[in-house]
Formats: structure tokens, C-alpha cells, sequence
């Protein structure tokens, strides 16, 4: 009896056809294209990761290596990466507070053919913190409130830029610290619109939202017993906070700023010193007048109101003086020092050449001083304030003045050897 031939194997079934990534982007960097967009992001391997920390998000969200950048990947609908793109990018042309937008990613497939959502890709923000890594570290007592005056200065600029938010928190808020201060920048963009003016209620629905997200954050923070022990640490009592005290805080302070930047001043035609007067307090606030109204009527008063605003005034001045680029109270911390030393080394020489030998005797040997391996810790300009901080206690304690080489040489053994970096990986 014959037997009957094998059947032969069935043909393997094709493979999928390859299908091409798209990516739409502001710095083209062949590194994005060796990113696996062909895996949703919860599975991306560690080897592609950055350790970063992250903060509360209703999306898939990872760090990145690019290159020799780091990104923040998530994953959204192709309409909302895109129009969160565009918004991005818009407000980092007008100089506003805000992670920097590299690019959209659309038509990803899996190897079996599924359609997996569009990325938007932001660059990392160097230096910044997510506000609960903030509270991971042993917190000062003013912690809170810092960070909630951050986030109102952040809220105004955005304000005055004509942008409406729709989403206002910590959790879509990165810091950066800022002297003895913070600075805020915006991170989720999503559902915020810009408009050529913000209406009143645009401005007061705004925050209303965040009055409301700030307690519940702060609630939040509060309830974790980690945190608990880590507010002890500091000499805080958790039971003392008062969350909705703190987003009343955090109202009152937008509410202060944004009417004394916009509000109308009336005065006698006669008081012209009150021009001048405004306009050093808001440089003292850290703002510079573009554009101001002046309007006189038949009675003679005085109808004045800043019409532009500009944030950054000791910023803008330090890096003119010295090319150092800071945040905003950095930069009044440095040019207060550099004014105390020109006033005792070289009285009488012109702020422009002040500043150029502070850089000199100052800024350059303090961090030369800094070993390499701890310079990720702190931004530089961060660093020389904590510096001339420390230089300012140790000479109190001692009953004179310290110099400068001493003071960064002990602040380095005694403090910044400790702190966690904050540059990259935490």
C-alpha cells in the first residue's frame, strides 16, 4: 500500500507591512528615530529610560535619553499632541515659563499592526523638580508657601501673555530653585487656549481652579505618612497646615501682583515723581514696563496704567553684565554682591567693569573650586548664592568676615556633598 504523501506545511502568513513612523519636529536629532515607537511607552525598556522623577499625570509620561538631551514622551490623541505643540511653542516665543516643545510623533504601529496613540516630546527641564520630589527632601518650614508664590507669579505671567490654562496645579508645574525662592514653570499645556486678552472671567475661573487643585494637593501631600515624618524633620507640624489656607495663600498673592502690575493709578498732575515710583516697584518686583498710558484730564489728574509688563529685570540686567543667564532672584542675590563689591574694592569704577572683575575674583574661582562631580547638584548661578549664603553665616558666627575661598570650601564638605542630584538622575 502506497503512502499517502505529507501534506505539505502552510505557507507562513506575511509579515506585516512595515510602516514608517512620522515625526514632526523643531530640532531634528537623528536620536528620536532610535527611540521604540513601535511599543506602547508603559513597556519601553530601561536601557532607552532616564531615572527622572515624575510628577501626577492623566498620561503615559517618560524620560528619555536623546542624544545628549534627555525628552518627556507622552502619549496623547494626534489632535492634542499637536495643538499642545503649537501652543508650546508659541509661548516659548513669547519668553513665558514653559518646558521647551521638540516634537509630535504620529502613525506608530505595533509589529502586529495596531495603532498606538501620537507622543508629544518635550525637552527636560534642567534643574527642575516636580513639587512632591521637593517634599521627598527634608523641606524648609516656608516650603509650601514658596512654592504656591511660585506657582501665582507663573499664573500672572501666563495671564498677561493672554494665556488661559483650564488646568492650574502643582502637578502641572515644575520649579526650579530660584535663590531662597522657587520659580515655576508650566509643564501640561493641554487644554489651554491663548487669546490676544484673558476677560475677567476667563482670569477668575482660572483660579478658582486652582484654588480648588491646590487644597486637594495639599490635602494629598498631607495624607501620605512619608510625608508626615518628612514635614516633622523639618519642624513642621502636618496637623498645622491648613490646605485651604494655602490655596487662599496662593490667590491672595496672584491677586496683589496682577493689580499691582495692571491696576490704574490716579494722582494731581503735579506728583510726576509717582511715575518713577511705580515703575521702581514693579522692577522691584522683577518686571519692566514696556508700555505704559498716561492720561490727563480736565481737572488735572493723572490717570496712569501699565499697558506691558515684562518679567525678568534683574535677569535681563545680570546677563547683560555678565552673560550669566538666572532666574530671577538669582540674579538680584549676585548683582547685590557684585554692587557690595565693587562698593569695597573698587568705589567709583562703572558697574559694567564691576562686574567683570567680580566674574574674575567671584563667580570663576568659587566654581573652580566645586569638584566636577558635584556640579550636576546645583545650578551654577544657585550655587553661588548658596555660597555667599554660607559665607554670610560663617562670618556672622565667627564675628568677621570669611573669605570667599574658605566659604566654598566648607560649603562644599559640609553641605553640597550631602544633596542629591538634581540635574539628572535621582
Amino acid at each position: 500500500m502506497t503512502a499517502s504523501p505529507s501534506p505539505e506545511p502552510a505557507a507562513p502568513s506575511p509579515p506585516p507591512a512595515h510602516r514608517g513612523v512620522s515625526i514632526n519636529t523643531a530640532f531634528p536629532e537623528p536620536g528620536l528615530l532610535e527611540l521604540p515607537w513601535d511599543m506602547p511607552l508603559e513597556d519601553w525598556p530601561e536601557q532607552v529610560l532616564a531615572a527622572y522623577p515624575r510628577g501626577i499625570s492623566r498620561h503615559v509620561v517618560r524620560f528619555a535619553r536623546v542624544g545628549e538631551k534627555v525628552v518627556a514622551v507622552k502619549e496623547t490623541t494626534q489632535y492634542y499632541a499637536r495643538r499642545e505643540y503649537g501652543l508650546l511653542r508659541k509661548l516659548q516665543r513669547m519668553t513665558t515659563p514653559s518646558v521647551v516643545p521638540d516634537s509630535v510623533v504620529t502613525d506608530r504601529y505595533s509589529p502586529d499592526g495596531e495603532l498606538l496613540p501620537a507622543a508629544l516630546v518635550t525637552e527636560h527641564l534642567s534643574f527642575s523638580l516636580p513639587y512632591r520630589t521637593i517634599f521627598e527632601q527634608v523641606p524648609s518650614p516656608g516650603t509650601i508657601d514658596r512654592l504656591v508664590d511660585a506657582l501665582a507669579s507663573l499664573i500672572v505671567q501666563l495671564h498677561l501673555s493672554g494665556f488661559y490654562w483650564g488646568d492650574v496645579s502643582l502637578s502641572n508645574t515644575l520649579f526650579r530653585r530660584d535663590a531662597g525662592e522657587f520659580a515655576a514653570y508650566l509643564v501640561d499645556a493641554e487644554t489651554g487656549e491663548l487669546h490676544p486678552q484673558l476677560t475677567r472671567g476667563q482670569r477668575e475661573y482660572d483660579i478658582e481652579l486652582a484654588r480648588t487643585n491646590v487644597a486637594g494637593e495639599v490635602m494629598d501631600l498631607l495624607a501620605g505618612e512619608h510625608m508626615q515624618q518628612r514635614l516633622a524633620q523639618a519642624g513642621v507640624d502636618p496637623a498645622s497646615v491648613d490646605p485651604f489656607a494655602v490655596s487662599e495663600r496662593l490667590v491672595d498673592t496672584y491677586t496683589g501682583l496682577w493689580d499691582e502690575l495692571t491696576a490704574t493709578e490716579i494722582f494731581p498732575v503735579g506728583d510726576r515723581w509717582r511715575v518713577q515710583a511705580r515703575v521702581q516697584r514693579l522692577n522691584d518686583l522683577g518686571f519692566d514696563v514696556e508700555e505704559a498710558s498716561m492720561d490727563a484730564d480736565e481737572s488735572g489728574q493723572v490717570y496712569l496704567r501699565p499697558r506691558v509688563v515684562e518679567p525678568g529685570h534683574h535677569a535681563r540686567r545680570l546677563l547683560h553684565l555678565t552673560g550669566l543667564n538666572t532666574q530671577e532672584n538669582q540674579a538680584r542675590r549676585i548683582l547685590t554682591d557684585i554692587d557690595q563689591f565693587g562698593h569695597a574694592l573698587y568705589p567709583g569704577l562703572p558697574e559694567d567693569l564691576t562686574a567683570q572683575l567680580w566674574m574674575r575674583e567671584i563667580f570663576v574661582p568659587i566654581m573652580a573650586a566645586v569638584p566636577a562631580g558635584l556640579r550636576r547638584k546645583r545650578e551654577p548661578a544657585q550655587m553661588i548664592h548658596e555660597v555667599l549664603e554660607h559665607r554670610w553665616f560663617m562670618s556672622e558666627k565667627a564675628g568677621k568676615d570669611v573669605p570667599t575661598q574658605d566659604a566654598v570650601q566648607d560649603y562644599v564638605q559640609s553641605y553640597l556633598t550631602e544633596r542629591p542630584d538634581e540635574k539628572d538622575v535621582f
